[in-house]
């Protein structure tokens, strides 16, 4: 009993990040028994995203306890190194998605049951106000991951504004870089691993000379980051002609 306990103790002190990565290529058992683990943090963050107290027999809560899961089979060295904030932006995610598949719901009954017009109107009101709500939170937590994300890589939120390309031609020719790092797993990794761009692999690849890559390196490393996780919001940064 008291070796099982010490091992807990002693398991707990391991990187979270590098549970999972192991839980990836291990057994079910194990990816049972983590869940089962962080059963609290899934409860408390799905609570907190709906602001009221949610209980295992709730929708809500199987939506987080997948949502959790998915993070678990979707973590990588490109998500950065807190796994749990990670987790938290995909748990609001399915949540927001399951909020407007509601809403939806909601806007049919509203039209088919006329006799309770008045209530419906306000019942959809609150429910898109609910949902306006739920954006600005996801919003929120992703340039809260996002400026984790930038700190690794000695880089501020603000710097961003003055390092950004000023020229369209320029922006698109930093865009293409992004796409060539993001989809070579190779240059990624190194991205990631060493914090820096890999220049002699990227200088090979790009028609753009050292020194401009050096000059746009923050901003490039920025995007790269947002292409790499999948950010809803931040997206539009990626956009071209923008």
């Amino acid at each position: 009993m008291l070796l099982a306990i010490f091992q807990t103790l002693y398991k707990r002190k391991e990187k979270i990040e590098d549970i999972v990565l192991t839980i990836q290529q291990s057994s079910s058992k194990e990816l049972d028994d983590f869940i089962v683990q962080y059963e609290p943090f899934i409860l408390n963050t799905t609570s907190t995203i709906c602001g009221r107290y949610i209980t295992k027999q709730d929708d809500e809560y199987s939506i987080g306890l997948h949502a959790f899961h998915e993070a678990i089979n979707l973590y990588s060295y490109k998500k950065g190194a807190l796994f749990l904030s990670f987790a938290k932006l995909i748990i609001k995610r399915e949540l927001i998605d399951y909020f407007r598949k509601e809403s939806r719901h909601q806007h049919v009954t509203a039209t088919q049951l006329e006799s309770d017009e008045l209530h419906n109107e306000y019942d959809l009101h609150a429910y898109d106000s609910y949902i306006k709500n739920f954006d600005e939170l996801n919003r929120k937590e992703e340039i809260i991951h996002f400026n984790e994300m930038l700190n690794q890589f000695g880089i501020s939120l603000d710097s961003l504004v003055d390092v950004s390309p000023k020229h369209e031609d320029t922006r698109e020719h930093i865009f293409s870089v992004v796409e060539i790092i993001t989809s070579d797993e190779e240059m990624l990794t190194l991205l990631y691993k060493k914090k820096k761009l890999p220049m002699n692999l990227l200088a090979s690849k790009v028609e753009l000379s050292r020194k401009t890559l050096e000059k746009h390196r923050k901003f490039i490393i920025a995007m790269c980051i947002i292409a790499a996780n999948d950010y809803i919001y931040l997206q539009s940064y990626l956009k071209r002609g923008d």
